[in-house]
């Protein structure tokens, strides 16, 4: 590895206490020393010299504390400018489908629709055929209702409005507007979202949420499986990976805030709670 330069890991240092939990709106010099065992004269230098390059700037108020400056909103424009959601999903849906083996998707959400940025497909000969750059009605999806349930209630009535009775693409599709907004608010309960062969008669996914730096929820990721390999332990590990994959992704797109946790565990799935009774949990 090259050399690091001490004193530009300390500038660093510097700048990624403002990213700590709790973050703090502002730094002493004394503050800093402490929380980085630095002495106080070499933060003064450093503090200075990010002061002089915009990188911090002293409280008007109180001009011994230091706050970000406009440089680190540039460089952090100038950073989300350059992500592509479709190509930073790609790559890692590619990492989750290799770990599972079955397909996953990620969609964005487009009126009542979602439409398919990015997909990789199981190796399986038994696996769901699908496209990018399909669209599908969003409530008959796993990625569609984890989308919807972040839309405040008053928009959703408006996308949905003047619509009596939602079209169904199985016999188990949702197609009234009130079980619709009962699975949303489910949804925003457990942080993961189900479709029950509600969209092909013989697979069931699993999806999480994706934010952007914003903690804007804009996109979701699935796996997608055929029932025949679907049991409730397999579901549980499913579930996991979507969480986890999803949460990597939501930290790619600069989302600083909680992720669904992956590790959390579920109650089962409606059509799995049968097994898990018999199994005593």
């Amino acid at each position: 590895m090259p050399r690091r330069v001490p004193a530009v890991d300390r500038a660093f240092d510097i700048l990624e206490l403002f990213l700590r939990t709790p973050q703090p709106e502002s730094l002493s010099v004394p503050e800093i020393a402490r929380a980085l065992e630095l002495p106080r004269s070499t933060v003064h230098e450093l503090v200075g010299t990010l002061v002089a390059r915009r990188y911090l700037r002293a409280l008007e108020d109180h001009p011994h504390r230091f706050a970000l400056d406009v440089k680190v909103f540039e460089l952090g424009n100038a950073y989300a400018a350059t992500l592509d959601l479709a190509r930073e999903g790609q790559e890692v849906a590619r990492r989750i489908a290799a770990a599972c083996d079955e397909t996953v998707h990620i969609a964005v959400l487009d009126g009542t629709e979602v439409f398919y940025i990015a997909k990789v497909d199981s190796t399986n000969a038994v696996r769901l055929v699908s496209a990018i750059g399909r669209r599908l009605p969003a409530h008959c999806t796993a990625v569609g209702k984890m989308l919807l349930s972040g839309l405040p209630d008053a928009e959703l009535a408006e996308r949905y409005r003047g619509i009596d009775r939602l079209p169904a693409l199985t016999a188990n599709s949702i197609t009234e507007l009130d079980a619709l907004r009962r699975e949303l608010a489910a949804i925003r309960r457990r942080g993961v979202a189900y479709d029950n062969c509600e969209s092909n008669a013989d697979a069931r996914c699993v999806a999480a949420p994706i934010h952007d730096h914003r903690g804007q929820l804009v996109a979701a990721m699935s796996i997608s499986f055929p029932i025949v390999r679907d049991t409730p332990e397999r579901f549980r590990e499913l579930a996991r990976l979507v969480r986890v994959g999803a949460g990597e992704l939501s930290r790619r797109l600069g989302y600083r805030g909680t992720v669904v946790d992956p590790e959390r565990v579920l109650e089962p799935p409606p059509w799995h709670r049968g097994d898990a009774a018999r199994e005593g949990r």
